[in-house]
């Protein structure tokens, strides 16, 4: 099976999506699925992980409620305040549902030392107990925080999105990836080639801008724990679908047809625990 482990859908609202500033324009309308399933079908993608955008409750069921109606949406990555007294109420009201598979926080709007509280740690053990997985969405600042966190949690299937956002733009990656491969090391813990246009210049960018990143994560997790993502549609602030695609797609042509099976969607279904 053919995945895109990571994209979202959203109901535009200017309240609510405020981190959609004028520089992202284009992304300021509504995504739904109907405007995904023809790109899916266009890059033989049999269908997609659909990840939180926004923190709340209401977020997690909208997104199940689409997943039920299209059976595209393979897997929902949802929201839940990890650290609430009320957790496990709060994951009660969603267990019902099949296709919720893990969830996420917004960390990388988060203090470095959010992810280390007692509380924090007690929830992600608490998801673990019930078969969720956990994307942690970080700054290359906060990856060292991140280890000493991971540490603690040893038996929970945690992945990185979006390459834990080095910054492409710049060309700055030796700090990033001295302090992912310490986060690497641990087999409990994926990555997703994901979210990588966004941290290039959105206009000038080049595919070989990428080459050295996706070069380290390849190195550091091996075939057997990247996934491919789209980042759609926050990836059209920087590149169509198409271009996301072909990035990763062409930089797997490289591997054995069974590694770039793994990272084009075998691994997101292990990982999510796809079903169909």
């Amino acid at each position: 099976m053919r995945i895109d482990a990571h994209q979202h859908f959203w109901k535009y609202n200017p309240q609510k999506h405020q981190w959609i500033n004028e520089d992202m324009k284009v992304i300021q309308k509504n995504f739904l699925p109907d405007d995904l399933i023809p790109l899916l079908s266009q890059h033989q993608l049999d269908g997609c992980v659909a990840v939180q955008a926004d923190e709340s409750f209401y977020e997690t069921a909208f997104l199940i409620d689409l997943a039920e109606e299209f059976k595209e949406i393979k897997a929902v990555v949802g929201w839940a305040d990890l650290g609430s007294d009320a957790l496990d109420k709060d994951l009660d009201q969603f267990s019902k549902h099949k296709k919720l598979k893990g969830y996420r926080e917004v960390l990388q709007d988060k203090p470095v030392e959010y992810m280390l509280r007692k509380e924090f740690i007690r929830g992600i053990e608490k998801i673990g107990r019930r078969g969720y997985t956990y994307d942690i969405l970080i700054f290359p600042n906060q990856l060292e925080a991140t280890l000493h966190f991971l540490k603690r949690s040893p038996e929970q299937p945690f992945v990185i999105d979006h390459l834990a956002k080095p910054n492409i733009k710049l060309g700055i990656w030796r700090e990033w990836k001295k302090e992912l491969a310490p986060i690497a090391e641990r087999e409990y813990v994926s990555c997703k080639l994901s979210g990588m246009v966004t941290e290039a210049d959105w206009k000038t960018w080049k595919p070989h801008d990428f080459e050295n990143y996706m070069e380290i994560v390849l190195e550091a997790f091996g075939p057997k724990r990247l996934m491919f993502g789209s980042d759609w549609p926050v990836c059209l602030v920087a590149a169509g679908y198409e271009q996301v695609f072909e990035l990763v797609d062409r930089f797997t042509d490289k591997l054995s047809p069974s590694e770039k099976k793994l990272i084009m969607g075998e691994n997101a279904v292990d990982f999510y625990g796809i079903k169909e």
